[in-house]
C-alpha cells in the first residue's frame, strides 16, 4: 500500500484527497457560527492557494470581538479538522481519525533510555554570535532585544524569572515529550543538558537516532525512546495505536511538546496525528501539559505598545525611509506599507508568507487552536511564538533564505538555530514552573513572552517588505 495512504489520510474528495478542499471547509467550519459572511466568502473561493492568506486573516479578526468569540472560531476549527481527517489501518481499513486508536497496534513498543551520566548545567546560558551568554551579558542582551523590538517585554521577563531560579531547570521530575525529537527548534539539547526526562518520538531513520543518541550519550539528563526489535522510534502517521499505549505506559507526569514539521500536505496530516494523539492521551491522563511553539509567520493580535512601536519606527529617518516615496509611488501602493493603523489596540500582525503555502498555515493554527481550547479546559499550556530562525527547512527555499539575508534594515533579527531553540527551552521552563498571568483574551495568552524577531513592531506590513528584503538579500550574496 502507499505509504502516503496510509495511518492519518485526508478526506476523500472526488476521486482523489485534495488538500485545498479540506483546507477550505475546515476554515468555512471555524467562521460559520461567529463570521457567516467570511465563512461564505472561504466556502466560494476558488482559488485556495492563493486566496487562503484573506480567509486566515479573518479567522483571526473573527475572534477579537470577545474571549467566547475566539473560543468559538478554536473550538470548531480543531473540530473539523479532525472530524474530516481519517485513518486507513495496515490492512486497508479506513476509519474515522478518533477510531485508530481502537485498531490493535502490530507490535507493541519498548523502551531504551541513553544517557544520565553527566554533570548537569546548572545556569541558564544562551549561545549567540559565538559566545555563550549569560548572567549580566544575557541580561544586557534581553534588554537589547527589547529596546530594538526583536522580543516583547514579557519575553525578556520570563527568561529573567528563570535566570533567577536557576533550579527551575532540572525537569526531572516529568517527562518532556518532544514530538520530533530532531527538529532543529526543539528543547531536547537544552533539556538533556539541564538534568531532564526526554521522551524522544521521531521517524524510526538510523541517521537521526544516532545524532539523538549522540546528543544524549554524556549529558545529565535521559533519552527515553520507544522501540521495536532493534529499530528506533515510531511513525506519527501510522503507529498511532501502538504510541498511545506506550506513552501511557511511562511514569510521571507527562508534557507533550508538538515540534514535528513535515513539507507540504504531510504537515497537516502530522499536525492532525499529533492533536489526536494529544487529545487521547489527555483523555487518560488529565494532567498531561502542552507545549507549541508558534511560528512568526502567522497573524496574530499583538498589544497597542507594540502598534505604537511600529509607528516610531515608520516616523524615523532611515535608508528604507528615503525610498518609500517613489517605491509606494511605482508599485501603486503595495510596497512598505504601514504594519498598522495608527492607534490600532490590539493591533493585528499578518505576516503570513505566500511562499509557505496554506498546508503550512493550516498546520500551525490547528496548533494554536489545540493550545486556545486545552488552556480554556484546564490545562497547562505552554505556547510559545519563536523567531524567525535559519532552519534547515527554511534556508532551502532560496526566496525565503534570501529574504531572511536582507531583513535586517526592515527592523528583523533572524536567529540561529542554537539560540533560538534554547531560548524556546527556557520559556518552555518558565511556563511549565511559573505559569501564565491570567488574560481575559486569548490572543493576549498567544501575544505574551512572543519572540517574534522584530516582526510585530517593525514599521512595515511584512508583506510590502518581503519582496525588497529578497532584492537585498541576493545583492548581499552576490556581493
Amino acid at each position: 500500500m502507499d505509504e502516503t495512504q496510509r495511518g492519518v489520510v485526508f478526506p476523500k474528495a472526488g476521486e482523489g484527497r485534495s488538500t485545498s478542499a479540506y483546507g477550505r471547509s475546515v476554515v468555512t467550519d471555524a467562521l460559520r457560527e461567529v463570521d457567516p459572511v467570511g465563512s461564505s466568502a472561504a466556502q466560494r473561493d476558488t482559488n485556495w492557494r492563493r486566496g487562503y492568506l484573506t480567509h486566515f486573516r479573518r479567522l483571526v479578526e473573527a475572534g477579537l470581538p470577545s474571549r467566547d468569540a475566539a473560543l468559538t472560531v478554536a473550538r470548531n476549527g480543531i473540530d473539523s479538522a479532525r472530524d474530516r481527517m481519517r485513518y486507513v489501518t495496515a490492512t486497508g481499513e479506513e476509519t474515522a481519525l478518533t477510531g485508530a486508536f481502537g485498531s490493535e497496534a502490530e507490535q507493541p513498543f519498548t523502551t531504551v533510555t541513553v544517557g544520565g551520566g553527566g554533570a548537569p548545567e546548572t545556569e541558564l546560558t544562551v549561545p549567540y554570535r559565538g559566545e555563550r551568554l549569560a548572567g549580566d551579558a544575557l541580561h544586557r542582551r534581553l534588554d537589547a532585544w527589547v529596546e530594538d523590538g526583536v522580543v516583547e517585554p514579557t519575553c525578556a521577563e520570563a527568561v529573567r524569572t528563570v535566570l533567577k531560579n536557576p533550579d527551575w531547570l532540572d525537569l526531572s521530575d516529568q517527562r518532556v515529550v518532544v514530538l520530533g525529537a530532531g527538529a532543529e527548534m526543539g528543547p531536547l539539547r537544552s533539556l538533556l543538558r539541564w538534568g531532564g526526562n526526554v521522551v524522544a518520538v521521531d521517524l524510526p531513520q538510523p541517521a537521526i537516532w544516532e545524532r539523538l543518541g549522540a546528543d544524549a550519550r554524556d549529558k545529565a539528563g535521559r533519552l527515553y525512546a520507544p522501540t521495536r526489535g532493534d529499530r528506533r522510534g515510531a511513525d506519527l502517521l501510522t503507529e498511532l495505536p501502538g504510541l498511545a499505549q506506550w506513552l501511557l505506559g511511562l511514569d510521571g507526569r507527562l508534557v507533550l511538546g508538538n515540534y514535528v514539521y513535515a513539507d507540504g500536505a504531510t504537515n497537516v496530516r502530522l499536525a492532525l496525528a499529533v492533536d489526536a494523539l494529544t487529545t487521547y492521551v489527555q483523555g487518560h491522563r488529565p494532567e498531561t501539559a502542552l507545549a507549541f511553539l508558534g511560528t512568526p509567520t502567522d497573524v496574530y493580535a499583538v498589544p497597542g505598545d507594540a502598534v505604537e512601536f511600529s509607528a516610531r519606527a515608520y516616523g524615523q529617518r532611515s535608508k528604507v525611509r528615503a525610498l518609500r516615496r517613489p517605491l509606494k509611488a511605482v508599485s501603486a501602493g503595495r510596497l512598505l506599507r504601514r504594519n498598522y493603523a495608527p492607534g490600532d489596540d490590539p493591533g493585528v500582525n499578518d505576516s503570513l508568507v505566500p511562499q509557505q503555502g496554506p498546508n503550512y498555515a493550516l498546520a500551525k493554527r490547528v496548533h494554536r487552536w489545540r493550545a486556545t481550547v486545552a488552556r480554556a479546559e484546564g490545562a497547562t499550556v505552554s505556547f510559545n511564538v519563536a523567531p524567525a530562525t535559519r532552519t534547515r527547512s527554511v534556508v532551502k527555499n532560496r526566496v525565503l533564505a534570501a529574504a531572511y539575508a536582507g531583513s535586517r534594515p526592515f527592523g528583523i533579527e533572524v536567529f540561529e538555530p542554537a539560540t533560538s531553540n534554547t531560548l524556546m527551552a527556557a520559556l518552555l521552563v518558565h511556563d511549565l514552573r511559573a505559569g501564565l498571568p491570567p488574560h481575559e483574551h486569548p490572543w493576549q495568552d498567544e501575544a505574551y513572552a512572543a519572540a517574534h524577531g522584530g516582526l510585530w513592531r517593525s514599521a512595515y506590513d511584512p508583506r510590502s517588505a518581503l519582496g525588497l528584503a529578497v532584492l537585498l538579500g541576493m545583492a548581499g550574496a552576490r556581493g
